[in-house]
């Protein structure tokens, strides 16, 4: 006989690892005890060796569907002589490092028990067991039981307490377990948050959609503003009272064959789709499909999401093709989860509400995901995959990282694994900012952490940096914005040495005091250095650059040709006192901060090519230039010149901008000419990387930043780079542009921490 004390760590509350656990060791013949700790799962098991090494040899290799292990370490302890195997009540330790599991879809069992008219839980809008179900959102400390959890409102009866309590069932110790006899229930508001008497909430919703009405409808982690996909009216609608008039609807269709009709997708981009994680997932638009164009205009993909609650399941099963799921809020605002709070901001919005009585204690978006590269790729990092850890490529001291001003996460290290937040926002909306600080709250709450360390952006009004000075009894360490989207896509690979770094974004405060975004760096954690970068250019007006692109063409116009203009449409459609008023406003620097960015030189060609002359929302100009190439974009990319000066390698945009508005003056298609600018780019990576290799040596090369968004362009660089013999590193558990930003920040302190 011999008995052992197992550690586990990793996603082990929440998803049946005890229940999985009691039965592994029922069927070995051992004997024993499981628990719930602070640190995740601890195990006394006694038996004969051959029964121990079936028990272990299971707890490695038969997990739950929603488990996964990141320690699993044993030792032997002296026999007791115990004669059953049993499942304790959960203890707290003075250090906490359980993970918490992400909200995950429906599962299959659950989903047949909906529609099953003979099961007690027949059409339940909050089915669930342990293998499905909401888990973050309603979490409000560990370890994960039922009386940390929102769902301590709703006391269980008697059949369903029978079900948690025998190990036989699906819904053992399955704390958000509940029926429609004790569970959460719905109900229909109006716009003005009254209760309307009707037999069927549900019902009612559905006729509703039907008849071009927008509600709002309670979900996991917030509401969403829900209608019809395929009524033009209700969705003009929707755009007006949003205050969106362009930026893409989310779709949410019953399952694959619907989204078949109006989308297509290869496997790897169903199996994103059918994924646990339900993100939203960007498809191609079947040309001709019954969509509204309204959905998403200018854009030849569709962000299409399948259901992951038993509501969503009830609500798309009446025949909608796709309804419209997208985040209940004004434009710039978080998504609403009070109930409270969500009737004050949502009634000039929503015709009426359906509603759940089950508390959000985590205001959680949803993800959004595409393919590139051949691999699944974050944009947006937030619900089925938060919590979840990311590991590190060694262990470090407690940071916690602050993020950016835009696409804000926050991020917590705890030794070898790295927790990102779930999307926050822009945090110059004041809602937002409220979010973030509640955000970092929850983290160290279900964490236990109170790291030392805080890493910050080195600009010095960014709010999220001027959150770091408030801080008392912490070391601050700033961090520059494009070295953290360096060491972001590097941590995320599990590169430990230095790399070429090809960092291309908007907008981010580098060293010299100016705005910095086409960057080549040579570094890695521990520090870099600027190796090269995009030719300096004026941004007439600052912030009003981004708004209103044909500001940045007329700034590279002048770089190229100087006050002899080239007769194009921009040029001739610019009213001559704004002209006039622009060209000095560049020429004397009159608000007219030097950038090198490579979002605005996107944003200058898609003005030129007459794409986007002014914007409706961020990185709108760029988005609709790449969607502007037809088929493969087979064209000769533009020439590209890089010169050095003062050891830095500087491409002088001045000759691109020539030959495209040669190309433009003879009449090119914006096709060809998006299509050469996309190769343009790629082919001066190229070019760059190969300089850099020569100087340092190095072979690995990481693409960051929120231009690596781009299809077209990331994946012609990848093909260049990698018949070149580069090892190159991209992003896909965290997202190239600032939502992952935190990350980077939180190694490159951890380092500074321990040098």
């Amino acid at each position: 006989m011999q008995r052992k004390r197992i550690i586990i760590e990793g996603i082990v509350q929440g998803v049946g690892f005890r229940p999985f656990v009691y039965q592994a060791a029922r069927r070995a013949g051992v004997c024993g005890w499981v628990l719930n700790d602070s640190r995740g799962v601890t195990i006394e098991a006694e038996g004969e060796g051959g029964r121990l090494e079936a028990f272990l040899r299971a707890l490695r290799e038969e997990l739950p569907p929603l488990a996964s292990i990141s320690r699993l370490e044993w030792s032997d302890i002296p026999v007791v002589g115990e004669g059953a195997f049993v499942i304790r009540q959960s203890q707290s330790l003075a250090t906490r490092s359980a993970q918490v599991s992400p909200d995950t879809f429906v599962c299959d069992d659950c989903l047949a028990e909906l529609f099953e008219p003979a099961d007690r839980r027949f059409r339940y809008p909050f089915i669930n067991c342990t293998n499905c179900g909401p888990r973050y959102t309603i979490v409000t400390g560990i370890p994960y039981d039922r009386p940390q959890t929102t769902m301590a409102d709703f006391p269980m009866c008697e059949r369903c307490r029978a079900e948690y309590d025998d190990p036989a069932s699906r819904r053992f110790h399955a704390q958000p377990n509940a029926c429609p006899d004790c569970g959460p229930a719905l109900t229909l508001l109006d716009s003005r948050g009254e209760p309307v008497s009707v037999a069927d909430p549900l019902a009612s919703s559905v006729e509703l959609l039907r008849a071009g009405r927008i509600l709002a409808v309670k979900g996991l982690g917030g509401y969403h503003l829900a209608a019809d996909a395929c009524n033009d009216a209700a969705l003009a609608e929707l755009r007006r009272r949003k205050v969106r008039d362009e930026k893409p609807f989310a779709l949410m269709s019953f399952d694959e064959s619907r989204v078949e009709r109006y989308a297509l997708f290869d496997e790897t981009e169903r199996r994103l789709l059918r994924g646990v994680e339900r993100p939203i997932v960007l498809l191609r638009q079947k040309p001709g499909g019954p969509i509204s164009p309204l959905v998403a205009p200018r854009n030849r993909y569709f962000g299409v999401m399948l259901p992951y609650t038993p509501l969503h399941y009830l609500l798309l099963e009446q025949g909608f093709l796709a309804l419209v799921m997208t985040s209940a809020n004004l434009s710039d605002e978080p998504i609403a989860f009070q109930d409270a709070e969500a009737r004050e901001r949502l009634g000039a919005i929503a015709d009426y509400f359906l509603v759940h009585n089950r508390r959000i204690h985590t205001r959680t978006d949803d993800s959004i995901a595409r393919v590139m590269g051949g691999k699944a790729l974050l944009l947006r990092r937030s619900r089925g995959y938060v919590p979840r850890g990311v590991f590190l490529p060694e262990s470090q001291p407690s940071v916690l990282a602050l993020g950016a001003e835009l696409k804000n996460t926050v991020c917590l290290t705890q030794e070898n694994r790295a927790y990102l937040s779930q999307h926050v926002g822009d945090l110059k909306n004041q809602q937002v900012y409220g979010s973030f600080q509640g955000t970092i709250a929850h983290l160290r709450e279900i964490l236990q952490l109170e790291p030392a360390v805080v890493a910050h952006d080195l600009h010095p009004d960014y709010l999220s940096s001027r959150y770091a000075e408030q801080l008392e009894g912490v070391t601050r360490v700033a961090v520059q914005h494009h070295h953290a989207h360096l060491a972001s896509c590097l941590a995320e690979n599990g590169v430990r040495g230095e790399a070429i770094g090809v960092i291309f974004d908007g907008i981010g405060y580098g060293t010299d005091g100016r705005i910095w975004g086409g960057e080549f760096l040579v570094g890695g954690f521990a520090g870099y250095r600027r190796a090269g970068h995009f030719r300096y250019v004026p941004m007439p007006g600052g912030d009003a650059a981004t708004r209103e692109p044909f500001r940045m063409a007329l700034a590279y116009l002048h770089q190229a040709f100087g006050r002899d203009l080239p007769d194009l449409e921009l040029v001739r459609q610019t009213p001559e006192r704004d002209l006039k008023l622009l060209l000095q406003m560049i020429e004397k620097g009159i608000n007219s901060p030097l950038t090198s960015s490579c979002g605005r030189l996107f944003d200058a060609v898609a003005a030129l090519a007459e794409v986007r002359r002014t914007v409706s929302y961020e990185g709108q100009a760029a988005l609709e230039l790449e969607m502007a190439i037809e088929g493969k974009g087979e064209a000769e990319a533009y020439p590209v010149r890089v010169v050095e000066e003062e050891g830095m390698l500087i491409f002088d945009q001045a000759g691109l901008i020539r030959a495209l508005c040669a190309d433009l003056q003879a009449g090119a298609s914006t096709s060809l000419v998006s299509a050469r600018f996309h190769r343009g780019l790629a082919a001066l990576i190229l070019d760059v990387c190969r300089r850099l290799r020569q100087q340092t040596g190095l072979q690995d090369v990481a693409l960051s930043g929120g231009v690596f968004q781009n299809r077209f362009l990331t994946e012609a660089s990848l093909a260049l780079l990698e018949a070149d013999g580069f090892t190159v590193h991209t992003h896909s558990l965290v997202p190239p542009n600032d939502g992952g930003l935190a990350l980077g920040q939180a190694v490159i302190a951890g380092r500074l921490a321990v040098s």
